[in-house]
Order: C-alpha cells, then structure tokens, then sequence
C-alpha cells in the first residue's frame, strides 16, 4: 500500500525522522484510525491512561494524515481548553511542514494563526476548547482529545451536564453527513462523557487499553503485564497505584472509573497505634458548623482533626474534636482546643463564600489572636478534597491514634461519600493539605540539594 493510504507507514516516516517507532499499543490503535480513515468507523473511542501517547498518534499525527486521504476536509480539534487545542495544531502543523510534501501536503498561506491553518487542496484545521467558539465551523472529522480537565471537574454533577450539553447541542451540530468522531480521554468519572456515550443509543468502537492487562486483553497480553514497560513497568505502575490510591488508579490508568457508590477510605490500610511518633509539624483542620441540636434535629457537626508528619512524610491523625453548638459556643471550642494544642499547632479554618463567610473567618482568626491561623475558602467537590488521604491511607501513610473518638472517625470515613455525615473527612482533607505543604528538615536538605 502507498504510503499516503496508510497510516502506519506515515507514523513511522515521521517518527523515524527522530529515532522512535510505535510500540504495539500504539500499532493497534493506528489500525483503528486507520478505520476511521477509510470510514469503517465513524465513531471511535480511545481510552489509555496518561502517558500512553495516545495524543501523539490521535492528536498530532493523525489529522496530518488524515489529510492525505481527504485534501479538501474541514477537521475541529477540541479539549478542555483552548490552549491545549491551540498546542496539538501547532504539533500538527509542524509535522505538515516538515513531511507533508513527502505525503503531498501543503499549507496555504503562512498558516502562523494559533490552532487553525488551511491546505492548498482545500481542507481546514480549527482548534478550540470545550464550549468555545465554533459556530459557523463544519467537520468532517472530529478530535476530543481530553475533554476533563480536573477531578474537580469531573466530580461536579453540573460540569459533566455542561459537558454533555456541549456535545450534543453544539459540537453535534457542526458535524457534516456521514462526519467521524474520535474521542481521546484518560476516564475519571464512572459518568463522564465517555460514560454518557457509551450508555447512549449511538454504537461507539471503544478501544480501551488498562495500564495493568485484565483478562481476555485485546493486546494479547497476560494478566497484570504493562501496557507500555519500556515506559512504565509493572513495578512502577504498582507503586504508583499505592501513592494514587484506589479510585484515581481505576479511572485514570485501569479506564475503569467506580461508582460513587463504592467507598473512597480503604481504612482496613489505616495503620492503628497507641503512641505518636515524633512529629516536624501539625495542623488542625476544622469544618465548621453552627447549630445545636434540639430534639429530633440532626444538624452538621463542627469537627476539628489534628494531623501531624513524621520526618520520612508518614501522616499521624492526633486527636479528633466534634461538637454540635451555636456560633458562640463553636468559637469558645476553637479557643479550648487551641490552648490545648498549643501555639506549634497550625490553625486551618475553612472561608465560606460570599462576605459573610470572610466576616466569620475574620472574627474567629480575631478571637484566636495569639496563634498561628489560616484561612481560606474550598474548592472542588468533597470526594475530590478528599482523595489525598484517601491515597494516603491505601498506600499505609496514614497513622491514627487508638482513643475515645477513633471509632466514630473511621466509620465516617469508611462510609464516605455515601456517610449522613462528612464533617470529619472535610477536616481531615483540610488538615492534611496543610500539613503537606510544610517545608520538613528532610525537604529543606532536598530542596538545597536541588539548588532550590
């Protein structure tokens, strides 16, 4: 076969040009572009984890390519911003600069504009991010590289519906008779796009390439092998799954996003002692409430969870506080439990938003005068707040001292995200996040070494 008809043979001329070649991943997913190619496929479905070089074959040379097969096309790149797109235009143009004439190609015009450049046989390349501007654009080929940008992102119910609105409603729309679609995207949510697509009425060809092979792998492989080892061996994607934990392993390297119904603490790997270790620094993390109970009332609970880290980065949860009072008597337990920890332990306040949230976090940090006292307000869905200790915990990071309030801290946590309550997660996150940015003796020797 020519060269111009067949993708394989275009991937290695310019990867050969600077001493790569593909791997057999990389081989079976330019069979499905070539698919999409010669329209057997209409709509594809790339799903590996990061690192995989699935934007390098779907994203940069593949719509090169795919102008060799049909000069005169109009092809949108999409992703989750416009910058991103903006880069893998540039990537495609260079490699039409550089090798299109061996393929017959070429630009018209200068073809300097950001994310966009048009051939002399009449295609057109435009890039945009997710929800930009593309009215007026038609397609007959279209690329959504990562569509996600954020676990915060795909963790908000109302980022997804965006998302999906997007889709259907605007990019569906753009799309000719008989246009293709390839979708690209590392899965992080058991209800993405990529979820929503593949539940809907529209047949989709999914290739989904796990990081770790299950049975019956389309590669061939046995169970447990690595997609890529010259890249990321077994070894190295297991230890990664200990730092990462079990839910951001599933999704982004297994393609395999759980339910929110599954549990995000693995406490059975919660490590249980009587005495704390030395400790280089501590915080208290507090999610505030400020309504007493009253009869049958089951109001929010304000929790304050004391973390501490070791010099070797362990995690040690101290000392756990959970009351359910008004505002007055929600400050009195700030200043109690203050002059308990001492003025060594950080304060970590969360700031509601709007004025009345700032008014608040300026009263307590007054009535807490004297100590050292953070602010600020949060951010991200709470699953996604939590997932740190979450890794932390699966990975046996996370210490927790045996006392009075231990058993009603880890059925919280053992609970979340479906627990009635969450009081003590949102502190521990807080906690934990700030306790993580302090510079320890073993990071200052680092840093130096570094020349930091």
């Amino acid at each position: 076969m020519e060269p111009r008809t067949d993708f394989l043979a275009f991937a290695c001329a310019v990867l050969g040009a600077r001493a790569e070649a593909p791997a057999r991943h990389h081989r079976l997913l330019i069979d499905h572009l070539q698919n999409v190619t010669d329209g057997a496929t209409d709509r594809l479905m790339v799903l590996m984890p990061p690192g995989a070089a699935k934007s390098t074959y779907g994203s940069v040379l593949f719509p090169a390519y795919w102008f060799t097969a049909h000069p005169a096309s109009d092809v949108i790149m999409a992703c989750h911003t416009a910058s991103l797109a903006e880069h893998f235009g540039r990537a495609t143009r260079k490699v039409i600069i550089e090798h299109g004439p061996t393929f017959g190609l070429t630009l018209s015009g200068d073809g300097r504009a950001a994310g966009r450049c048009a051939l002399q046989g009449g295609g057109a390349y435009f890039a945009a991010g997710v929800r930009g501007p593309i009215t007026g654009r038609r397609a007959d080929l279209v690329i959504i590289d990562d569509p996600i940008k954020s676990w915060a992102e795909a963790d908000s119910r109302a980022a997804r519906d965006t998302l999906d609105q997007w889709y259907r409603a605007e990019l569906m729309s753009r799309l000719k008779p008989h246009g293709r679609i390839v979708l690209i995207l590392t899965r992080w949510h058991a209800d993405d796009l990529a979820g929503r697509l593949m539940a809907g009425s529209e047949p989709w060809t999914v290739l989904r390439l796990p990081a770790l092979a299950e049975a019956g792998d389309v590669l061939g492989r046995a169970e447990g092998e690595a997609l890529w080892p010259e890249w990321e061996n077994r070894d190295a994607l297991i230890r990664r799954r200990a730092a990462v934990g079990e839910r951001a392993f599933a999704a982004l390297y297994q393609q395999a996003p759980h339910r929110s119904s599954q549990k995000l603490f693995s406490v059975d790997h919660a490590v249980m002692i009587d005495v704390a270790p030395p400790i280089v620094a501590q915080i208290r993390g507090w999610d505030l409430a400020a309504t007493a109970a009253h009869g049958r009332s089951d109001p929010d609970w304000t929790a304050g969870v004391k973390v501490g880290m070791t010099a070797t980065g362990e995690f040690v949860v101290l000392d756990v506080v959970r009351v359910r009072a008004g505002p007055a008597d929600v400050e009195q337990v700030l200043l109690r439990t203050a002059r308990q920890d001492g003025v060594a332990t950080q304060i970590s306040l969360p700031q509601d938003p709007g004025q009345a949230g700032v008014w608040q976090a300026q009263a307590l940090t007054r009535a807490l005068a004297g100590y050292n006292v953070i602010a600020s307000p949060e951010t991200g869905a709470k699953s996604t707040r939590a997932q740190p200790a979450a890794a932390a915990m699966q990975s046996g990071r996370i210490r927790i001292m045996r006392a009075a309030w231990t058993d009603q801290f880890l059925a919280e946590l053992r609970e979340f995200p479906d627990s009635d309550k969450d009081d003590q997660v949102d502190a521990l996150a807080r906690a934990l996040a700030g306790v993580s940015a302090v510079p320890t003796p073993t990071r200052r020797v680092h840093l130096q070494m570094m020349g930091r």
